[in-house]
């Protein structure tokens, strides 16, 4: 089983930044496309950014210029720098690959308040 642990949420102001990390394992590490997810208050997962095996990265219209993925492939772990966050942007935060595994690693909340 690949191996899902996130972490570096917490609360953060407004216009600050937090770097998230996800400690993978194993080929699915190079073999597959990874990606952030997160679920806001009252709403469904959704897809933050994506990078695939290729280097090609994607990112959803809200977050582009503020979040930027990226992988270590010596640790193996993928992380989420994110940048002027907004208070929209609290959720818990998960990663997988995309398509996601059948299953989900426990997430780091991220709280933007002041």
């Amino acid at each position: 089983q690949v191996q899902l642990v996130e972490s570096g949420g917490g609360l953060v102001q407004p216009g600050g930044s937090a770097r998230l990390s996800c400690e993978t394992s194993g080929d699915a590490f190079v073999r597959y496309t990874w990606a952030w997810y997160r679920q806001r208050p009252g709403l469904e997962r959704e897809l933050v950014a994506a990078i695939q095996t290729s280097g090609n990265i994607n990112y959803i219209d809200s977050v582009k210029g503020r979040f930027t993925i990226s992988k270590d492939s010596g640790k193996p772990t993928v992380y989420l720098q994110m940048k002027n966050l907004k208070p929209e942007d609290t959720a818990v935060y998960f990663c997988n690959t995309r398509p996601v595994l059948g299953y989900w690693g426990q997430g780091t909340q991220v709280t933007v308040s002041s």
